[in-house]
């Protein structure tokens, strides 16, 4: 997510790419064709800066709210410490100069994983 000054036309492309996966009427297809209107219609009304802004705001946190509480050098050191217990959920850590933030894994709720999460100097 590096350029948040996006142009319309390759988002409508891949969001059409992506909806001729799906059925026509399918949940994933209505889906898909309300969220290229609702770019559409926000470029037409001329409010596409404005989108931009909201759209940084949504998804970088701002940069002094971010606390990075481990540093490894390897994923092989993040996973011997995830494994060791001493992890929390929604820590934030650097693994070879990338962000991931560790959740609970999707199966059963047990268990810790690491989400690749961008940290504010990997979108620079």
């Amino acid at each position: 997510m590096k350029q948040l000054n996006f142009d319309v036309d390759p988002v409508l492309q891949a969001l059409g790419t992506v909806n001729e996966k799906y059925q026509e009427g399918s949940p994933e297809d209505e889906a898909l064709r309300i969220a290229a209107v609702a770019l559409l219609y926000v470029r037409d009304i001329q409010k596409l800066d404005e989108y931009r802004e909201y759209f940084r705001k949504f998804y970088i946190p701002a940069i002094e709210s971010v606390v990075v509480s481990q540093t490894f050098a390897t994923r092989e050191e993040a996973d011997t410490w995830l494994a060791s217990g001493k992890a929390s959920e929604e820590e934030l850590v650097r693994i070879a100069g990338q962000g991931f933030r560790v959740i609970t894994t999707a199966r059963k709720g047990t268990g810790l994983m690491f989400l690749r999460t961008p940290l504010p100097e990997e979108m620079e």
